[in-house]
């Protein structure tokens, strides 16, 4: 779908940043839209879809438990 979005979960990206989020979140939003800027009647709403979208992958990202990861030590 959109080859520039990269995988951001562990281990293929250590530690996504809020910027590779938000980056990830207005290419599917520009996909799905099919615009690379909105209108300005439209901007509102464009703007609204990639807060959305980037909170929900952010939530992903901090519930997802990949199987053989290494975790952190425990702390005594």
């Amino acid at each position: 779908m959109c080859r520039s979005i990269k995988t951001l979960r562990p281990p293929v990206t250590p530690e996504a940043t809020e910027a590779d989020v938000r980056a990830a979140a207005l290419q599917y939003v520009r996909k799905i839209s099919g615009f690379r800027a909105p209108a300005a009647h439209n901007r509102a709403v464009f703007d609204e879809a990639v807060d959305a979208v980037a909170e929900a992958t952010a939530r992903l990202l901090d519930g997802l438990v990949v199987r053989g990861a290494q975790r952190a030590a425990p702390t005594d």
